[in-house]
């Protein structure tokens, strides 16, 4: 999917729209975690060095239409002015006359924060009206919140009919890495599956058994295989709604002759607390009174071997409950395994870019993308709403 990006449209000097996502943990009234914002400074920087006037736009949290005060952006313009070294100037709400007089009042290589987009109502619904109050504050709109590329949002689609729409940055390096999984990966191209819910992967999985050399599932989502088995789980978390999916991937797996690997043991625990005691149970002999909190040492080391002779590697959520450290191993081994080599690696949602931040692997992963929703959608297939309605690269 070519389409047109910031390097390759006419931008000097112009008032830009930027759709970011600057959707961020808060704590304290200050940002708890950056990363969004910093990988959103490569466009902004490239904007201002090309003398722009620019419009930054994002959503953040759930305030349903309503304003939400412990949902403003000003500790996210603080934060970005920290990063950027310059002042980021704040409107108090994201369109409207004042807002546009504000818009038309920035100089070149000044920067303006709006409000939080989802203050009103209009921008999930993707109202028309909303949105033409959104291209009315600039020339030229340029989407690089690819975390939001799958929502057909008013700032994501709707304003994106309205002027000149270009890709940031951040979005074409995301469709790129993305894009080679599916077309062109080096092979052996392995996968890795974690976190809770089959019923959000259906597509992904099915996508993945057909494109990839080997499919690894950790986390809680492999309960809903052992199952849909008729295994035991003892009291282990299960997408009950998964259940049907996960008996049809295995059945197909099994019928195609597929890679498909589930966890031989796993680490149990009476309680998801720091300090409950644990232990190592053979997948297929779960006690009835105990939960499953990680993938066990001969599972990691399994999944370690196969990502090891991989070219290429797509790891989307953790292998168990991570943040206590008593059931951390499974994901740090993984982890650590995909960071290691030198196949191009490809890192996805939230919970797994925050166990990859906390092993400190970050800087030996390939490509760590900021969507989550929006990676999974790609990889099945689907068509964002917010990457078709941009300009095609002629």
């Amino acid at each position: 999917m070519r389409k047109r990006s910031v390097t390759d449209y006419p931008l000097a000097g112009k008032r830009v729209l930027v759709r970011v996502d600057f959707n961020v943990p808060l704590e304290g009234g200050r940002v708890a975690d950056d990363t969004r914002i910093r990988a959103a400074l490569p466009t902004i920087e490239y904007l201002l060095g090309q003398r722009c006037a620019v419009v930054l736009a994002s959503h953040l949290g759930r305030p349903k239409g309503k304003v939400v005060e412990e949902l403003r952006m000003a500790p996210v313009a603080a934060r970005l002015a920290e990063l950027l070294g310059r002042p980021v100037k704040t409107a108090r709400d994201c369109v409207g006359p004042e807002v546009e007089a504000a818009a038309r009042a920035l100089a070149p290589g000044e920067v303006l924060l709006l409000e939080n987009l989802r203050f009103h109502a209009g921008e999930t619904a993707n109202d028309p009206a909303f949105a033409a109050q959104l291209a009315a504050l600039a020339d030229v709109y340029v989407n690089d919140a690819f975390g939001a590329a799958h929502r057909a949002h008013a700032s994501t689609e709707g304003v994106a009919h309205l002027l000149p729409a270009v890709a940031g940055l951040l979005l074409t390096r995301e469709l790129e890495m993305l894009g080679k999984l599916l077309t062109d990966p080096q092979r052996p191209f392995v996968v890795v599956l974690g976190g809770a819910k089959v019923s959000d992967k259906i597509g992904v999985i099915e996508r993945m058994l057909d494109t990839a050399d080997a499919v690894l599932v950790g986390g809680a989502m492999c309960f809903a295989f052992f199952k849909a088995d008729g295994r035991e789980v003892g009291t282990s978390l299960v997408d009950e709604e998964g259940l049907d999916a996960a008996a049809a991937i295995a059945a197909k797996a099994q019928r195609e002759d597929r890679v498909f690997e589930l966890p031989v043991d796993i680490v149990v625990a009476p309680a998801a607390e720091a300090g409950a005691p644990s232990t190592v149970v053979a997948a297929d002999a779960m006690p009835v009174d105990q939960m499953g909190l990680d993938i066990g040492p001969a599972t990691a080391a399994a999944f370690a071997a196969r990502i090891a002779g991989a070219r290429t590697v797509f790891w989307n959520g953790p292998m168990g409950l991570f943040e206590i450290e008593d059931f951390a191993a499974g994901t740090r081994t993984v982890g650590e395994a995909v960071a290691a080599g030198d196949a191009v690696s490809v890192v996805g949602g939230g919970d797994t870019v925050r166990a990859v931040r906390r092993f400190g692997l970050e800087g030996r992963i390939t490509h760590v993308s900021t969507g989550g929703g929006a990676a999974l959608e790609f990889l099945e297939g689907k068509a964002l709403p917010g990457v078709v309605v941009l300009m095609d690269r002629e």
